[in-house]
């Protein structure tokens, strides 16, 4: 095994791979310049040297969740299945209705009504730890040579990604600002929306979330709530690897802000961060303990965490 140049079968890995995604995004999906500048950085940075490319190959978890978040946009779900937007409001309502004097209202609804400005900024912080947060964790994995729990922790990540990513199409379904602003009926090409985080944007005037549900890949994917689901997965390998106890608590107040967050903006339901907390809890124990069992599968993580890693025994 090498680690200073790369083998020529790895460079014509590398070199196709990223040929491949970019035509594939170019054809199906709409080039931009940030492709490319993260085609130019992934390629310099599997040739420059054996660390940086362990790198590389350490992110591909994170770099294929990135590409299939994005790839969702070559078929969307609406064109798949039915959009569930009536029965999802109702059931809230249902489950977890506040009653006022205009009547039940859904917890978003309320808190459309009653926010306040500390909450707004919080609220908006919290947010945008979703996959930053994550990612940062994953990295101290990695870098303090835990290179196992790093690499257990980045497959399940996009394990819970592809999971919920498929139940997208299983069952489109709307976010509560879609019913505050549209109804119960489902409009195809529907725009993404800011909703209640548009108050950090206009509080702070950075425009942060505006710009990224611009470029929402589906307004229909609210079940389950993935923003719900990264933070826990990140919690649930900080209590496995017995992470110091600063990571384990910034992750858990995270993920119960990301939480209260995803309803507080009308961006989820509770019942779609339910799905979300199901959805990491069944990646977990999928990984952990089923497909962790099985040797074929073991032996290809074992490997690959010898290959990325650090520090070489």
């Amino acid at each position: 095994m090498k680690f200073g140049t790369p083998t020529a079968g790895e460079a014509l890995w590398c070199a196709g791979a990223l040929v491949f995604w970019l035509i594939v995004t170019a054809l199906f999906v709409g080039f931009r310049p940030e492709h490319l500048a993260l085609a130019a950085l992934i390629f310099a940075l599997f040739f420059v040297a054996g660390t940086t490319r362990r790198l590389v190959i350490a992110l591909l978890p994170f770099i294929i969740f990135g590409i299939s978040y994005d790839w969702m946009n070559i078929l969307p779900n609406y064109k798949v299945n039915p959009v569930d937007v009536a029965d999802l409001y109702n059931n809230e309502k249902a489950l977890f209705g506040i009653a006022t004097a205009s009547g039940i209202l859904t917890p978003n609804e309320y808190f459309a009504i009653h926010h306040c400005t500390a909450m707004d900024f919080l609220a908006g912080i919290f947010y945008l730890c979703w996959v930053p947060l994550p990612i940062v964790y994953g990295l101290y994995l990695y870098f303090s040579g835990r290179t196992d729990a790093y690499l257990h922790f980045a497959i399940v990540f996009l394990l819970v990604n592809l999971l919920g990513f498929a139940l997208y199409y299983v069952h489109p379904a709307a976010p509560p600002w879609y019913v505050a602003m549209h109804g119960l009926e489902a409009v195809e090409g529907t725009p993404g929306e800011v909703a209640g985080l548009g108050r950090f944007d206009e509080m702070t005037g950075l425009g942060i979330f505006n710009a990224l549900y611009a470029r929402n890949a589906n307004v229909f994917a609210a079940m389950p709530s993935l923003h719900s689901a990264y933070t826990l997965v990140a919690f649930i390998y900080s209590l496995r690897s017995r992470s110091p106890l600063g990571w384990r608590i910034t992750l858990g107040m995270v993920t119960l802000g990301i939480w209260f967050t995803a309803v507080y903006t009308s961006h989820h339901y509770i019942l779609d961060v339910l799905g979300g907390v199901a959805t990491a809890i069944a990646g977990y124990v999928i990984f952990e303990y089923v497909l962790m069992k099985i040797k074929p599968f073991a032996v290809f993580v074992g490997r690959y965490a010898v290959y990325v890693a650090l520090i070489k025994h």
